[in-house]
């Protein structure tokens, strides 16, 4: 009964092409913002990179320049070159000059270190102490100026130790930029230059770049040393933090890449800095978790929307669904009560529509099939009588035809051969007639038999009536219904021979057309008027519906409507006044019936 009911079939239908669109759409509606929220970070992410890799380059460029400046000050150049020669007191001046206007260029510049290279002699000035020329040089500071002297833009960057956010220590370097100073335009170098910045700016353009809580910023120096980092948890532990050991090793300087490893599950964009400015790394890490916030944000919205949404679907398919089936679960209760016999069922209202159209139709239907079993039972006993009356009244055919056969032979012993040709063939047209053993014959049987009948006519009528009869070779073995001419030529006696114009003339012809026989009856009659016409096709119509209608015209009546038992709308009857004058009937059957 699950399977079969119509109810259960329409609630499992209408649930599905409800619940799985509004499933779809919330499926589909969360990837879409999922992927679209991490394309969208992702590119944000790397446009703030890039504009936070600009700034530090301008920045540290602009440090860079202020050593650079030293070769456009003759006098200087020429102390680097001779530092034995400058210890006048002018020479002292000029060198002092110099320290201190780069030292008080920027405001996070903290100090400034001049280091000969060949000699044990250190010029140096802090913002908390006057220019000192010392002769003890710092020996950490050796590796430093080896790379620098190595670098191919004579520059190196060192940091002094990792920044973490929130820890900006003013009284210690957290970057010095050491240039080394060569005798231009000769390789030699004469000296390095050494200075000493404050954190301030580079961690305030750091902090630029992430926001807060939801995302992570490191600042990697070339070979992964950590120079700023947002996240107190990570450092620069290369065998536990594996991404900047990734990070390091691309051979592209910028990208992004997904990362699941070192409880890190999320996405990380990096950028680097020319080596012309330190080549350092930028990198951004984003979790997941933050990257689809604001799609887990819409999807729940979504789920609730969809929820509340498919709710109020459902209790609507219900409510359809028991609003249709339920009638016609009734209509189905009754009808099985018919099926048992029961006729007297009665239907409530259904209402206006199709359903309860349905309802008031199948009372209709069973109050009519009462009345039609009321009227054949009456019929069944009226017929029962009837056959008792007729089996008494009934002549039996073959005493008929003996009977016929004698009168013939005794008209012959009486020399009048008239009347038993006469009787020949009034017997082969009862004969034709009483054989209900067929219904459908050959055209060539049917012709005989019209033959004989209008014979019989020439008997009566004698010079007043002129008959000829065609009949193409080919569709004389056609089958056409029984005695299906005779009451079209007969109609023509009956209605036409009486009022003509000189000798009364009938034409029988019978040929084939594209598969189709076509039998043309035509009469010189006076033929029959438009409104006659138009009142004899009604009276077609309404025999074709099983109206009762007017006597009139019962022959053709009776020939339409076998053309229609028999070939339905493959036939076809037409009634038309001839040209030369008369009445013409055109009858077209097919020469071989699709059901046959």
């Amino acid at each position: 009964m699950i399977k079969t009911s119509i109810r259960n079939k329409l609630i499992v239908l209408l649930l599905i092409i409800t619940i799985v669109p509004f499933g779809s759409s919330i499926v589909i509606t969360y990837l879409y913002t999922k992927n679209s929220i991490e394309e969208q970070v992702v590119a944000e992410s790397k446009n703030l990179l890039y504009q936070g890799k600009v700034n530090l380059e301008s920045y540290i460029n602009e440090l860079d320049d202020l050593t650079l400046s030293l070769y456009n000050n003759p006098d200087f150049i020429n102390f680097m070159r001779n530092p034995d020669q400058g210890d006048d007191y002018l020479t002292i001046g000029i060198v002092k000059n110099v320290v201190q206007t780069i030292l008080y260029t920027g405001d996070t510049i903290n100090g400034v270190r001049i280091s000969f290279r060949d000699e044990d002699r250190v010029i140096k000035a802090t913002k908390r102490s006057n220019v000192i020329f010392s002769s003890k040089k710092n020996e950490e500071d050796k590796e430093a100026f080896l790379r620098a002297e190595r670098s191919p833009y004579n520059m190196y960057i060192e940091p002094d130790f990792p920044q973490k956010e929130n820890e900006i220590k003013r009284s210690r370097n957290i970057v010095t930029i050491h240039r080394a100073f060569r005798n231009i335009p000769d390789d030699e170098v004469l000296a390095y230059i050494s200075l000493e910045i404050y954190p301030d700016k580079i961690i305030n353009l750091s902090r630029n770049l992430y926001t807060g809580e939801k995302e992570e910023f490191y600042l990697l120096t070339p070979g992964g040393e950590m120079i700023y980092s947002s996240d107190l948890d990570v450092t620069d532990d290369q065998n536990n933090q594996k991404w900047i050991k990734r990070i390091v090793g691309e051979e592209k300087s910028e990208g992004t890449m997904e990362w699941k490893e070192d409880g890190f599950n999320g996405v990380i964009m990096y950028d680097q800095l020319p080596l012309s400015a330190g080549g350092w790394i930028l990198a951004k890490r984003v979790s997941y978790a933050n990257l689809y916030e604001s799609a887990f944000s819409v999807a729940k919205i979504n789920i609730l929307f969809g929820i509340l949404g498919l709710t109020l679907v459902v209790l609507a398919t219900l409510f359809v669904s028991f609003k249709i089936t339920s009638p016609i679960r009734v209509l189905l209760r009754n009808i099985q009560e018919v099926e048992k016999g029961n006729m007297d069922v009665r239907l409530p209202a259904f209402g206006s529509d199709e359903i309860g159209l349905l309802g008031v139709r199948f009372q209709q239907m069973i109050e009519r099939i009462n009345t039609l079993i009321n009227r054949e039972y009456k019929l069944e006993l009226e017929n029962k009588n009837n056959q008792l009356k007729v089996l008494q009244s009934q002549i039996n055919p073959h005493f008929l035809y003996n009977a016929l056969q004698s009168i013939g032979t005794v008209a012959l012993k009486n020399k009048v051969p008239q009347v038993y040709t006469l009787i020949t063939y009034l017997s082969k047209i009862m004969r034709y007639g009483m054989n209900m053993e067929e219904d459908m014959v050959p055209l060539d049987k049917e012709i005989n038999y019209t033959k004989a009948f209008l014979l019989l006519q020439k008997e009566r009528f004698g010079d007043h009536l002129d008959y000829r009869i065609t009949v193409e070779e080919g569709v004389r073995e056609a089958q056409v219904p029984k005695m299906i001419l005779q009451p079209i030529i007969e109609n023509y006696f009956k209605h036409g021979f009486d009022i003509r114009d000189g000798v009364g003339r009938i034409e029988l012809d019978c040929r084939s057309v594209d598969d189709h026989l076509i039998i043309t009856v035509r009469d010189n009659g006076i033929g029959v008027t438009t409104q006659r016409l138009e009142e004899v096709h009604d009276h077609f119509k309404a025999a074709a519906l099983n109206k009762i209608g007017e006597s009139t015209n019962i022959g053709l009546k009776n020939v339409y409507v076998r053309l229609k038992l028999y070939y339905d709308d493959q036939a076809a009857l037409h009634l038309e006044n001839s040209d030369e004058g008369g009445f013409k009937v055109t009858m077209e059957l097919p020469i071989e019936r699709e059901d046959e």
